[in-house]
């Protein structure tokens, strides 16, 4: 998010997708242009729904500003397993969606998140579609198969 004092700490928000105990990484990606850098961590402190991190070799408060505002990633074996019928985001990419009445459908191409909701983001014969994740249009996730099924209202579709 931003510099965190003048010793070149950083503020993080935290995801609902990290870690339940941040406080045990040691180490996280930065994504600077096309790349991920790793950092690693020396000092964390989790407070609520931030994080305050020291990282090696940054220092001062200048370096800390060269971090704000770019996107964090975390090793995928630092992540929890998501409760059964979860997922990370970044996994379902590619995945085919069916639909139990319609049959295929079309393959995600992206998540994204509108205010509170979670939305998958599906290519429909050239068209996005968006399907809320938490809805019950969501039947079953199978990781191995790499397939959605839904079963989508009337009419959603052509909306």
């Amino acid at each position: 998010m931003k510099p965190h004092g003048l010793k070149g700490e950083v503020t993080i928000a935290l995801d609902p997708q990290i870690p339940n105990d941040a406080s045990t990484l040691d180490a996280i990606f930065i994504q600077e242009n096309d790349s991920l850098v790793p950092y690693f961590i020396t000092e964390i402190s989790v407070q609520a729904n931030k994080a305050y991190v020291k990282l090696e070799d940054i220092d001062s408060l200048e370096a800390a500003q060269n971090l704000s505002k770019r996107s964090l990633y975390l090793p995928k074996t630092a992540r929890p397993n998501p409760e059964p019928g979860g997922f990370y985001e970044d996994e379902i990419l590619g995945f085919h969606v069916t639909d139990e009445g319609l049959g295929e459908l079309g393959v995600i191409t992206d998540v994204m998140t509108a205010g509170p909701n979670r939305l998958l983001v599906m290519d429909h014969e050239g068209k996005e579609i968006l399907i809320p994740i938490n809805s019950p249009f969501i039947i079953n996730v199978n990781k191995s198969k790499k397939k959605i099924t839904v079963n989508l209202p009337e009419g959603f579709l052509d909306i």
